[in-house]
């Protein structure tokens, strides 16, 4: 017994219990020599490397490297996305998580796995940049929304999955290889996948630029029409794409001009409280007294109701609206937790699973969102800024919970607070629905002062009917 009357899980006693002593309630004590001995069958990195008692904070620490190389690969990958194209990036991610993946799974000691881990978040990073991007720069304004939050959906999809292989593979390693083979599979799938119009405009690539429609044009039953495109009529399409390339723009413009200052410094917050928040949930599906297995598909199930009603408020309300709502909803539920009792598991998990819905909406509408608000010129940049910041608070998010060792209701109560914070910094940014995506940060500056005035109707979007902004209908058919 420890001096608070509790069993001390990690000290044995110096001398056998039955020994005589003048005083066995001050019987010494010692840390454990001999190794331990698991409750669970199941096999991880925990029984593997005894990540338990004074090794704990490891598994924490091993999370964080993780998200560390998501940012990190969210810094390098997505300006290499600028230099050599989507497509290429993309290519190489599902490589780097393959094979980053696979040489975790053969790990022979705990550093060696950091590192691999930290390669797969790199990985991982790369993957869901240039996706993001290819969506926006491909589907038309019109189904932006819908496609955003169907690319959520995959990640609802792995959710369910998950956690039937790791209730069918028990050992750790064996786990670990199954889920990244199949991305040796999606690394030689990507080769088909279109790169960007709009980035091979920008580089110069005209002529493959056309290819690229022509193929698709045939894809969706528009033969003809692609064929009678050419490069002259290409280029006048994009005239304007064109004179913005030569414009050259970096990250500090993202804190040098006032408009995308507030809106660069709105989204990072936002962002940042998305990933401290989300992680904070999805990482301690283990502390709400709920099988481990049935927990994590409810929490995957969650999504499917959120992110539909995602859609319905994307599309109706608006995404200033959906954004500001879903992250002061998540800080609630989580304040809330605080004032729960433990004995409570049922209501503290149902604010869990509400919670996390709350976030997984917040993170489809930011994707979305942060697209749309930064411009042409500059929209690489600002997503991988605003990504980053993410990425920071879910490489922060695990080591919080350090702090529940000092008092158990701290960590709760940093997560929503920051969720709160979030949320009413998303109340400053400006609407985008019905809005054609900005080329020019002159375009960011005219909604700002279309916001003041009296609400008209929206304007055609022009860009819409540019052929590299919606190659798969009227557009083509319209040439």
């Amino acid at each position: 017994m420890g001096p608070n009357g509790k069993t001390e899980r990690c000290l044995r006693f110096v001398h056998p219990p039955n020994a005589s002593l003048p005083n066995d309630t001050q019987r010494a004590t010692e840390s454990c020599l001999d190794g331990w001995v698991y409750n669970s069958t199941k096999d991880s990195i925990v029984t593997e490397w005894d990540l338990v008692c004074n090794s704990n904070k490891l598994k924490e620490m091993a999370q964080s490297i993780f998200m560390a190389g998501i940012l990190i690969g969210g810094l390098v990958l997505g300006d290499l996305s600028d230099r050599f194209g989507r497509r290429p990036i993309l290519t190489c991610s599902y490589l780097l998580l393959a094979a980053g993946g696979s040489s975790a799974a053969f790990s022979p000691s705990f550093p060696s796995y950091v590192i691999f881990r930290f390669l797969c978040g790199c990985g991982i990073s790369g993957i869901t940049l240039s996706t993001v991007i290819l969506n926006v720069e491909w589907v038309p304004t019109r189904m932006r929304a819908i496609m955003s939050t169907a690319l959520g959906y995959c990640y609802t999809v792995g959710q369910f999955i998950l956690p039937g292989l790791a209730y069918a593979i028990p050992q750790w390693r064996w786990l670990q290889l199954t889920v990244s083979i199949p991305f040796f599979i999606f690394f030689l799938s990507s080769w088909w996948t279109p790169e960007s119009i709009r980035w091979l405009v920008l580089s110069g690539k005209s002529s493959k630029a056309l290819k690229i429609l022509r193929r698709v044009a045939a894809f969706n039953g528009k033969k003809e029409e692609g064929e009678r495109l050419s490069l002259e009529e290409l280029k006048l399409n994009l005239q304007k794409e064109i004179s913005l390339a030569k414009a050259k723009y970096s990250a500090a413009d993202l804190f040098r001009i006032p408009i995308l200052r507030r809106m660069t410094f709105c989204l990072s917050l936002a962002w940042f409280a998305t990933g401290f928040a989300y992680y904070s949930l999805a990482m301690g599906v283990e502390e709400f007294g709920v099988n481990l297995y049935i927990l994590q598909i409810i929490f995957g199930g969650v999504d499917v109701p959120a992110k539909f009603i995602t859609i319905l408020s994307l599309s109706y309300l608006g995404r200033h609206t959906t954004q500001a709502a879903a992250l002061l909803l998540a800080g609630g539920a989580i304040l809330a937790l605080t004032f729960v009792p433990l004995d409570l598991q049922t209501v503290r998990t149902v604010l869990a699973v509400f919670g996390k819905g709350c976030l997984s909406s917040s993170f489809s509408c930011l994707f979305l969102y942060t697209s749309e608000l930064y411009p042409t010129v500059i929209r690489q940049t600002g997503m991988g800024v605003s990504n980053l910041w993410t990425r920071v608070g879910s490489m922060l998010s695990p080591l919080v919970k350090i702090t529940g060792e000092v008092q158990p209701l701290i960590p709760n109560i940093i997560y929503g607070i920051i969720a709160l914070l979030g949320g009413s910094a998303a109340l400053f940014l400006p609407e985008t629905l019905n809005q054609p995506l900005p080329e020019t940060i002159e375009d960011v500056e005219n909604w700002s002062l279309q916001a003041k005035k009296p609400k008209q109707e929206p304007e055609v979007e022009k860009a819409s009917q540019r052929i590299p902004l919606q190659p798969y209908g009227p557009a083509l058919g319209s040439s």
